[in-house]
């Protein structure tokens, strides 16, 4: 507090020189600006800042004596036009044309007819998968179908063979019998003639 009183006294002091010392500085400034134009621009940042400060504040002297003068220092409360002035504008609203409307609902169109494309290629794959789906199970039922059928020509190939081989074999020996019956005795041989009527029998 002692601290804030201090600085106010001396603001207040040299309030009354401000002004005299602003003019002398316009033609200061103008002499530094020749030489450094950067502590130029420094020095009006401060004074401005300066300025501003005093202007905010009230001086209203108390009691003179012969010692010196002492001084009361009011703050000035923020004016409503400050704030106005810090407030930023709104951006303007920009007004939407005809050609705007139209270009909006072209890429509209556009996104559209993007994705139905999109779908239409989707379904087409999906069938073309579907389709090769029931070509390979056809194919496989088919393969299946054929390996059966030459499964069941073997089996009765197989078969044919082995009743061939039968009754080759049984010839075999029907016909031995009829040579043993020939070197018999009559009784055989009658036995063998009634062999060879059989043999003619299972022949026609």
């Amino acid at each position: 507090m002692y601290e804030l009183r201090l600085i106010c006294v001396l603001v207040c002091c040299f309030s009354s020189a401000y002004k005299e010392k602003m003019k002398e500085l316009s033609v200061l400034s103008l002499i530094c600006s020749c030489f450094y134009p950067e502590s130029r621009n420094k020095l009006v940042c401060e004074f401005e800042g300066m300025d501003e400060l005093i202007h905010n504040m009230e001086v209203k002297p108390i009691k003179k004596r012969t010692s010196g003068q002492a001084f009361e220092v009011i703050l000035k409360p923020l004016s409503p036009v400050s704030e106005v002035s810090h407030s930023l504008p709104s951006p303007p609203k920009r007004d939407i044309s005809l050609e705007d409307i139209e270009k909006k609902l072209e890429a509209a169109e556009e996104r559209r007819k993007y994705q139905e494309a999109q779908v239409l290629r989707a379904l087409a794959e999906k069938r073309e998968h579907e389709r090769d789906v029931l070509l390979k199970a056809m194919e496989e039922n088919s393969n299946f179908s054929k390996m059966a059928e030459e499964k069941l020509h073997m089996k009765m190939e197989q078969i044919k063979e082995n009743r061939e081989a039968h009754m080759a074999a049984m010839m075999e020996r029907l016909l031995e019998k009829v040579r043993t019956a020939e070197m018999s005795p009559p009784t055989q041989v009658s036995e063998g003639n009634d062999i060879a009527k059989l043999l003619s029998l299972f022949f026609l």
